[in-house]
């Protein structure tokens, strides 16, 4: 009978990889469920009706669906690298970012990437939208390797997968885009450890096959 807590994921979607990012870094015994969203199982959806990624059971039950609020569990229960300050007001202000990106800056995001269903205007048009928050992160990164200063915060890593996103939409534009603080960030974590190891290819899970755990992301046998 499972006595951990489990996550089902989707490898590609961003709101999945901040919550990896924080469970593996959390070092918790969670099992990973990577699945399809063309095909979500029935036990996801049972859990979590809205039946969006990422989806945190824990081994009581209880059912954590939203990306921001799993990251939050992980790191509240084991911070080893102290990515979530203990300051109040410090973490007001990673918030208020946070929602920056998960609001305007995700709705600029999606027109550009899916331009063709948003024929109200070109995509050079949801670009520039865009490029508002790009701007400002680039100067929130000049003079210091993160978001918030000489330390990575929960902050970085909430946001980093929807830069990577936007990037990947047109690489090309964006390795010339006059954003050298915010390029220098985003390929800093693109090539880290952890970005590697939650972004490696692991089998879609199924009922009864040998799970995959964190923070070694290796299957094991219970």
């Amino acid at each position: 009978m499972k006595n951990h807590a489990v996550i089902y994921s989707f490898r590609r979607c961003p709101y999945a990889m901040r919550a990896r990012m924080a469970v593996h870094a959390s070092g918790q015994n969670v099992e990973l469920r990577d699945i399809l969203l063309k095909d979500k199982p029935d036990e996801m959806i049972e859990a979590s009706p809205k039946a969006t990624v990422p989806v945190l059971v824990l081994g009581d039950g209880t059912v954590i669906d939203e990306s921001l609020d799993v990251v939050h569990w992980a790191l509240q229960e084991n911070d080893p690298e102290n990515w979530y300050p203990a300051y109040p007001a410090a973490r007001q202000k990673m918030e208020a970012l946070i929602a920056e990106n998960d609001g305007p800056f995700k709705t600029a995001l999606d027109r550009y990437k899916y331009h063709v269903r948003f024929p109200e205007a070109d995509k050079e048009d949801y670009r520039a939208e865009g490029e508002k928050f790009l701007a400002k992160l680039d100067e929130k990164l000049r003079g210091a390797p993160y978001l918030f200063g000489d330390q990575p915060t929960y902050a970085d890593i909430c946001i980093f997968p929807f830069i990577r996103q936007f990037a990947n939409s047109d690489r090309a534009w964006f390795d010339q885009a006059p954003y050298p603080n915010l390029q220098r960030w985003l390929e800093a974590w693109i090539k880290s450890d952890r970005f590697k190891a939650i972004m490696k290819k692991q089998p879609l899970w199924k009922d009864g096959g040998d799970p995959i755990f964190f923070p070694d992301l290796e299957t094991k046998t219970t």
